[in-house]
């Protein structure tokens, strides 16, 4: 199966999950490159990186090299539509990512959507807990859990200032997890 390649590894301050890789993604071979998703547009106001990234392959490679910032998805079997997995992909995509997060220890698991938080909670974790946006009461291991709105384009409940307004709370957390724990007071 061809998939976008993992940019994972110990150290990171934060892992972004997606639901699984668009086949756009892959062809183009790089995480959000449908021009539609409103990512780069959210992550370049956000705070979470230092300046405004082209969108491609380079870009993840400076965020994930420069910035601690690594990429994964729930499932990597890629589709139009994450309605097209079924169960046993969640599960099976649910415990690895589990085993990944475990392995690599990022400061912070960042979700990106409701339906990717949900379905890796009841496949890896086996819990149902209410849902919210932002940091996350449930650890994984070491890893603190943050959740957003997906950035995809198809996303219309969630405007782009939805997704800087949290993308900014997340560099917050972000910065006050780097600075020590006298800053998370």
């Amino acid at each position: 199966m061809r998939t976008l390649p993992d940019r994972v590894r110990p150290g990171l301050d934060v892992l972004s999950i997606g639901i699984n890789p668009s086949r756009y993604s892959v062809e183009k071979g790089f995480y959000f490159a449908r021009p539609q998703n409103r990512f780069w547009k959210a992550l370049a106001r956000s705070g979470l990186a230092p300046r405004t990234l082209e969108p491609g392959a380079g870009a993840i490679e400076i965020l994930f090299e420069d910035h601690g910032i690594g990429f994964t998805d729930v499932v990597k079997r890629p589709t139009r539509a994450a309605a097209e997995l079924d169960a046993e992909e969640w599960r099976r995509g649910a415990r690895s990512l589990r085993r990944k997060i475990l392995r690599a220890r990022p400061r912070i698991a960042w979700f990106h959507g409701r339906e990717a938080w949900t379905q890796y909670l009841r496949h890896a974790e086996e819990v149902r807990a209410e849902f919210r946006w932002g940091k996350q009461e449930l650890r994984i291991g070491d890893s603190l859990a943050f959740v957003t709105p997906n950035p995809s384009g198809l996303n219309a409940g969630h405007s782009l200032e939805d997704l800087v307004r949290e993308y900014r709370k997340l560099a917050r957390l972000r910065d006050a997890l780097a600075a020590g724990p006298r800053s998370l007071r």
